[in-house]
């Protein structure tokens, strides 16, 4: 049931080494996503898979995790992720970034949901260095741009959803055992 895949898809930051992502199992979740709707069915969004260690190594030295939790640094050692799908747009097809910003959100979704029925987990990262990645990928900034970085594997981390407490914040934080706890509003709240 779709409730079941929103409720495991969480934005993991920590991950079992131990089991590597494949590059089949990366080509069937952008199989997934190249099928989703596209403003104005222009479909300018292309992705770059990376599953081999050292390449992926090299995308995350790139990017920025939980900036919330100012207090570590995630993913913690040796929990990275074993893979990165790079979402990019084709600025070729169409070079307006902020048209296709929703399609970018779309993808990532569907990419994670995909990933959750599969038994794996991930986390959208919009916090990265995009000209680096387009220099460790290889691709011309003129030519592509960076939309988001996803990171998947089998999650090693425990996450929690919990009402927003009488102060409001919506802030998620860990606690001394590593859980990490994800404040959601309620149905009543987000209702107009």
């Amino acid at each position: 049931m779709l409730t079941d895949l929103v409720l495991k898809n969480r934005s993991y930051r920590g991950y079992n080494k131990n089991r590597k992502v494949t590059k089949e199992e990366l080509m069937e979740l952008v199989d997934i996503a190249r099928l989703c709707p596209s403003s104005a069915n222009i479909q300018p969004l292309c992705y770059y898979l990376a599953w081999e260690p050292d390449e992926v190594a090299r995308i995350q030295e790139q990017t920025r995790w939980a900036g919330a939790i100012t207090h570590m640094k995630l993913p913690h050692p040796g929990m990275e992720p074993p893979a990165f799908i790079v979402i990019l747009q084709d600025t070729k097809i169409n070079d307006s970034m902020t048209r296709f910003q929703k399609d970018v959100g779309i993808v990532a979704q569907t990419m994670l949901l995909a990933a959750a029925e599969k038994g794996l987990g991930g986390c959208m990262i919009g916090s990265c260095r995009r000209s680096e990645i387009l220099s460790i990928l290889k691709l011309n900034p003129e030519n592509y741009s960076v939309g988001l970085v996803l990171a998947l594997g089998k999650p090693k981390e425990e996450v929690r959803l919990v009402p927003v407490g009488d102060d409001g914040s919506t802030t998620y934080y860990r606690d001394e055992n590593q859980v990490h706890y994800v404040p959601k509003r309620s149905l009543e709240d987000v209702l107009v």
